[in-house]
């Protein structure tokens, strides 16, 4: 029921398909207040205000480093403890981020 008729992605809960829907419409009705700079969900927009507060609240307990989002974070962390999740089915060589096991 929840399905777009654009590409046929099927969505669990309408309001996904709702966000979903912005991607081929265009609509971003989430601006920055400070840049204009405008988001089709609200979750980037917060993530993008912290360029103009400086916030960084996901911190490194290894190093003390910073970030602004939860997943850089999780990134992060793979130096320090060397974790290689992403694993090429061909080779066996394993990537520490999703991009670079996808442009291997």
């Amino acid at each position: 029921p929840n399905t777009c008729g654009e590409c046929w992605q099927s969505f669990s809960q309408s309001s996904d398909l709702v966000k979903h829907l912005r991607i081929h419409t265009g609509e971003r009705p989430y601006a920055c207040g400070h840049c204009g700079k405008r988001f089709n969900v609200s979750s980037n927009l917060i993530r993008h205000r912290r360029i103009h507060t400086g916030e960084r609240p996901y911190g490194c307990g290894h190093c003390g480093k910073s970030f602004t989002d939860k997943s850089t974070l999780t990134q992060h962390r793979r130096i320090h403890t060397g974790e290689r999740p992403y694993a090429c089915a061909l080779c066996g060589n394993r990537f520490s981020r999703s991009s670079h096991h996808k442009r291997h």
